[in-house]
């Protein structure tokens, strides 16, 4: 899919270097590799925040309180596989890059083996302690009981982990076959599948959380089943088979029975990447429970607003699943063709392009963000808080760009242990703090504000100094093909 530009994009490339924000010939593969990735991190994304829209507009903001508490133990899935799949994305672009496909292969593999061993004890658990997961959102001071809707969203929430369950490990897969593609330079096929997931949740869920009445339940089981035929048609080209006159390409480094095997040497240089940046993603997702928590304490109205100030921010974030995955993966393949200053390139351009990308997307929401909440609530008193949740969640999404690419350009060198001391600098030493101020001070809601914009701020500020100080070019020279031929 590369090499093919529009005459717009030509402009826009050549606007773009006009303004010396990307050379025109680094924008053209950038947004070869970002544009069908920023639209299948839309779908992935959509899916949970169409999902709360029909909720709150069949149920009521019980539903959709309920819905943002089982979506907070969903988001920590997704972090685990978007941590996982980091480091997939790592190895597999450095080896592809280095001209050694089959050491990819290999690399994928030992992949599915971790999110297999990874997804089931946590579906487990969501079925087995679904109460009592769900439950630790009512024990707050005042909490949900007060009013009495705390336990109608509560069992809102029980019956959304349950039936979302089966869901975990399908998406731990999907999100390393997509990862894989765009560690080789394919975002198209991965987009095409996504997209087509999503269409197919919106439709299941409408179909029946409206037509069968089935609410809540209705959300979980469409998700459910979309993202289990999301994984069966992306297994169909990562074992290498032809997807035939669909424009969507097999895997080039496909899972063959000569790669099913355990590789302890990969196997280890996997963990040791994909850990941190595990832990960087669960530093990200956590963060989401002392918010609701607190939230709480305010009642369903202010739960119901974060959680949509939170998912409007994630859809924004979408472009970040385009730039960061394009950095981490053209800096990773420059890296493991030893062109460490064309990778520095990639990265300090594709972050001056995600800056100015990200404040113009934030300012259209800030325009919007009335309009924009009366698609999850209808009562004016909901409408209001929900719009200032949303629009502080766009401002605060500039920062969530910034972090986003510079971590994925990181990502692309092998380098994670230092932004996840940065993930939970932000989001533990200062917004959480910040939000606890809620309860102790009079700032009341506005603390909660004040923590979703330096949960962003303070870890992308840290990542674009780590970026700009260089170390990370050093750190992957342990982890490219080069290096193993030296130490062998």
């Amino acid at each position: 899919m590369t090499g093919r530009q529009s005459p717009l994009l030509e402009s826009v490339a050549s606007g773009l270097e006009r303004l010396r924000i990307i050379d025109a010939e680094r924008f053209r593969p950038t947004a070869d590799l970002a544009w069908p990735r920023i639209v299948t991190g839309l779908a992935i994304m959509s899916k949970q925040t169409a999902d709360l829209a029909m909720v709150g507009i069949a149920v009521g903001t019980a539903g959709t309180a309920g819905l943002a508490f089982a979506l907070a133990y969903w988001e920590i899935v997704l972090m685990i596989g978007l941590g996982l799949s980091g480091g997939t994305v790592s190895l597999v672009s450095q080896n592809y890059g280095g001209d050694e496909p089959e050491r990819a292969s290999v690399v994928v593999t030992q992949s599915v083996f971790l999110a297999i061993a990874i997804a089931l004890p946590l579906a487990a658990a969501f079925v087995l302690f679904a109460e009592s997961l769900i439950g630790l959102f009512a024990t707050g001071p005042g909490g949900l009981e007060t009013d009495g809707v705390g336990e109608e969203s509560l069992a809102h929430g029980v019956t959304y982990l349950v039936l979302v369950a089966p869901a975990v490990l399908f998406e731990l897969l999907n999100l390393i076959a997509s990862r894989t593609y765009t560690g080789v330079g394919d975002t198209f096929t991965e987009m095409v599948v996504r997209a087509g997931g999503a269409l197919l949740n919106i439709a299941l869920s409408a179909l029946l959380i409206f037509g069968v009445g089935m609410g809540v339940a209705g959300a979980a089981i469409g998700t459910s089943v979309s993202t289990g035929a999301v994984t069966v048609v992306l297994a169909w080209g990562m074992v290498g088979r032809s997807y035939g006159s669909l424009g969507m390409e097999p895997s080039p480094v496909p899972i063959s029975r000569s790669s099913l095997r355990l590789e302890p040497a990969l196997l280890g240089q996997l963990i040791e990447i994909s850990a941190p940046e595990i832990g960087r993603r669960i530093a990200e997702g956590f963060v989401v429970f002392p918010l609701l928590w607190i939230a709480a304490t305010f009642g369903p109205v202010i739960v119901t607003a974060l959680e949509v100030g939170r998912r409007v921010r994630s859809l924004i974030n979408s472009v970040n699943w385009g730039l960061g995955l394009a950095a981490s993966s053209l800096v990773g393949q420059h890296l493991g063709a030893d062109e460490e200053d064309e990778a520095g390139a990639y990265g300090a351009a594709i972050l001056r392009l995600a800056t100015v990308v990200y404040v113009g997307l934030a300012a259209a929401i800030v325009i919007f963000a009335e309009p924009i909440s009366g698609l999850f609530v209808s009562e004016p008193d909901s409408v209001a808080a929900t719009a200032t949740f949303v629009a502080v969640a766009a401002i605060s999404a500039i920062g969530l760009g910034i972090d986003g690419v510079a971590s994925g350009a990181l990502l692309g060198a092998g380098d994670t242990r230092l932004p996840f001391l940065a993930s939970l600098v932000g989001r533990y030493v200062f917004a959480v703090p910040a939000a606890a101020l809620a309860l102790l001070t009079p700032l009341g809601v506005v603390a909660l504000y004040l923590a979703l914009l330096l949960e962003t701020y303070v870890p992308g500020g840290i990542n674009c100094w780590l970026f700009n100080r260089g170390r990370w070019k050093a750190v992957s020279r342990r982890y490219r093909p080069s290096a193993e031929v030296e130490s062998g």
